[in-house]
């Protein structure tokens, strides 16, 4: 089946309503407004032998209807969303089309984000690191953006241990106004410094919608952080975009609050979208949260959308961080974040969560073990 999630909406799409995205570099804007889907009611399959006369078919008599089409290509098969008001899809005789071979209701509310809207697990893009196969992707680097000798230096660490993505934080969420809330665009300019030393595509977090084409001009993907998890301003802002997005799951939300909020993302046209358990907040106190790793097997249950873990934040305490990144490896994560230190004792922020870059060295070889026992590689 496909590989990569291609975005039935982008302008190469040849079916459906594309979208008309401007050519500009940093692909935050859009020329028109977004579509906004009303829902997704109706998912059709189609034969292996489908033709494109027949797929084109099914694709325009649904336009002539009033109603939009979502299409997704697999290597076998193609898969039609039909969005529109309920009552009106149920009527049409959608099974009667040449090529199709089954017509299925989309009964949940996150009708765009759940695993029947693909059939088959996506995999998304970050620069030119596919993240969803077989392959755990590791992100790591520092919480914050410091200085230049920092980030680079830790940069060129990770990359030699095997991580392939980095990530750090050039805006920074404080519970304090009173602590380093990062260096914003020098943060970022930083950041691609170290993409042009190591090769290494760059995550950094969004927080603000007002910040969001200056970030886009500099990032491979966009981190929605745990706080902004229903931030739904920011949400259908970067589902207008191009990048690829790491949502967050807030601290107190559900997972299905967060497969909702993703379903902001999607509607707007973006499908390049990263699901993160990073841990909720809960009764416990011997850690900084409580990394919900029950969470790993129901998104991949529940959605196509890959799955990363980020462990640092959900234990909190450096000794322990090695210990639940494995554990998130062997319960299915398609990706691990790791906030890994040159010096975490002279950290701006989170220092004492952070991995010196021999110990992230040495995980990354356990990591590999476990990915190999469950079939996966690294």
């Amino acid at each position: 089946m496909s590989t990569f999630l291609s975005n039935p909406l982008a302008p190469d799409t040849k079916l459906g309503s594309a979208r008309p995205w401007s050519t500009s570099q940093n692909g935050c804007e859009l020329v028109n407004p977004p579509q906004t889907a009303e829902a997704l009611a109706m998912i059709i399959i189609t034969r292996p032998d489908a033709t494109e006369e027949q797929i084109e078919h099914i694709v325009a008599r649904i336009h002539d209807w009033g109603l939009r089409a979502e299409v997704s290509r697999g290597e076998m098969r193609v898969v039609i969303g039909v969005i529109g008001p309920e009552d009106k899809v149920r009527e049409k005789p959608l099974g009667a089309f040449p090529g199709v071979e089954s017509v299925t209701p989309v009964l949940k509310p996150y009708k765009l984000v759940a695993y029947e809207f693909r059939g088959m697990p996506s995999k998304v893009k970050v620069g030119n690191v596919p993240v969803g196969g077989k392959e755990v992707v590791l992100m790591a680097g520092p919480c914050s953006v410091e200085n230049e000798d920092q980030i680079i230096a830790i940069a060129q660490s990770i990359g030699k241990a095997g991580a392939k993505i980095l990530r750090g934080g050039a805006f920074k969420p404080r519970t304090s106004p009173y602590s380093f809330q990062g260096l914003g665009k020098a943060g970022l300019q930083l950041l691609a410094e170290a993409r042009r030393e190591t090769g290494l595509p760059i995550i950094t977090e969004v927080m603000d919608t007002k910040d969001l084409d200056l970030v886009c001009e500099y990032a491979d993907c966009l981190q929605v952080g745990a706080r902004n998890m229903q931030n739904f301003s920011l949400l259908r802002e970067v589902g207008r975009t191009r990048l690829p997005v790491m949502l967050k799951r807030g601290m107190a939300a559900s997972i299905k609050d967060l497969l909702m909020s993703a379903e902001y993302i999607l509607s707007e046209g973006n499908f390049n979208v990263l699901l993160c358990e990073r841990g909720i907040r809960t009764f416990e106190t011997m850690t900084r949260n409580t990394l919900d790793l029950n969470a790993v097997p129901v998104l991949k249950a529940e959605t196509h959308l890959p799955v990363v873990v980020d462990p640092t934040h959900g234990i909190g305490i450096r000794q322990f961080v090695p210990a639940m990144a494995l554990a998130a490896v062997a319960a299915g994560a398609d990706s691990i974040m790791i906030e890994v230190h040159n010096a975490p004792e002279l950290a701006k922020s989170d220092g004492e969560q952070c991995l010196l870059p021999g110990e992230f060295a040495d995980l990354v070889g356990r990591i590999r073990g476990v990915a190999e026992a469950i079939g996966r590689e690294l």
